[in-house]
């Protein structure tokens, strides 16, 4: 069994909680956060051990790896001082906020023989290893072009002051709204884009703040982007446009294109999110084919959205994992499982080291508007 401590119990704490029960090899030694109030309303509803103090977390030998759920600002530093203390890391995204700094943790993580690993774990779904058994049995062709959004919604507009999570944390609105929802939501969609088609050589992006007007008790506020959108080009040959924003309706979805046909996922945070299959000149489904008729005879599109293709079946699983309610619906804790079976077999698991780096290079990249920006060698 494996020793892991959560540094930082805000509201994404929750949802690893939600999920550690389908993952009995680890166990949870404790949690610390630097506000006392939130650390004890979350230990008290989860009944488990408090730490006083991060230099106490790293401190208890029975810590094997520490799991930093900081704001990202903070990322940098606990990352590096559990590393410099021995400790594996687990990091919610993105590594650092600044590419350098990334890099640096990588190579501290390697001189010190510690695995250093990043969420989102989205891309350890059963959907993602769906998807990827049709790309592998060349149910589409070659893939050439992929486009994946990240839309959220307006939640600016909505209730979000009164959004809380299991334990009673308030979802961090205001400081979303200042780092960015690229910076929060788009590594959801790169993971799973690396994980499929590999490296990215260049992202080209434009960033904006188009909505600068987020509510009370938000004007005198620094705001980052609330949109962006880039263009990446994988060495591998695939293009990929990436939508990510606060204001369009909510999309989380993914396609695909192939020279033979086209693969569809409904939601990028959904575990097994349907995925919808069509090969270029298959016969059309007869709902299809049925509101192509009713359109023709009304002289209008309708509000009706069809998925191309037919629905691929999962195959039977043994289990139901828990997971947290809609929308996000994701084994948050299987990333830490992952690293955990990787460290014990003396293994690298995939969204670790470098590609974290990768990871945490083309968010930033996507935020920032970079033009024609080349990321470092994975």
């Amino acid at each position: 069994m494996t020793g892991i401590a959560f540094v930082g119990t805000g509201f994404v704490a929750d949802y690893y909680m939600t999920t550690l029960a389908n993952h009995p090899q680890l166990r949870l030694t404790g949690a610390w956060d630097r506000d006392v109030a939130r650390l004890d309303a979350f230990a008290d509803y989860w009944k488990v051990e408090c730490y006083a103090s991060l230099e106490e977390v790293l401190a208890d030998p029975a810590v094997a790896i520490v799991v930093n759920l900081t704001t990202p600002e903070s990322h940098y530093t606990v990352n590096r001082a559990a590393l410099c203390a021995g400790k594996h890391v687990y990091c919610e995204k993105p590594l650092a906020m600044d590419v350098d700094e990334a890099s640096e943790l990588v190579e501290l993580a390697k001189e010190r023989g510690l695995v250093l690993a990043g969420a989102p774990a989205n891309a350890l779904s059963e959907a993602h290893a769906l998807c990827a058994s049709l790309l592998k049995g060349g149910a589409i062709g070659t893939p050439r072009l992929a486009y994946a959004e990240m839309e959220d919604g307006p939640v600016f507009k909505a209730n979000w002051r009164d959004w809380r999570s299991r334990s009673g944390a308030r979802w961090p609105g205001v400081h979303e709204f200042e780092v960015g929802c690229t910076l929060e939501h788009a590594g959801y969609a790169a993971s799973w884009l690396v994980s499929l088609f590999g490296p990215v050589a260049e992202v080209t992006a434009v960033s904006a703040l188009t909505f600068p007007d987020k509510g009370p008790g938000t004007e005198s506020l620094r705001l980052g982007p609330d949109f962006s959108v880039g263009c990446l080009s994988f060495r591998s040959g695939v293009t990929a446009r990436v939508t990510c924003g606060l204001a369009a309706p909510r999309d989380r979805s993914l396609t695909i294109i192939g020279d033979k046909g086209t693969i569809v996922v409904r939601d990028l945070w959904d575990n097994r999110s349907p995925i919808h299959l069509e090969a270029f000149g298959a016969k059309r489904s007869l709902q299809h084919r049925v509101l192509d008729w009713v359109e023709w005879k009304v002289g209008r599109k309708l509000p009706l959205r069809l998925y191309a293709g037919s629905k691929v079946g999962y195959p039977k699983r043994a289990a139901t994992s828990a997971l947290p309610a809609y929308p996000s619906r994701i084994d948050f804790v299987g990333g830490i499982a992952a690293q955990a079976d990787a460290i014990a077999k003396g293994t690298t698991p995939f969204f670790s080291g470098a590609t974290a780096r990768h990871l945490t290079e083309i968010v930033l990249a996507l935020n920032n508007g970079r033009q024609g920006y080349r990321p470092r060698d994975l």
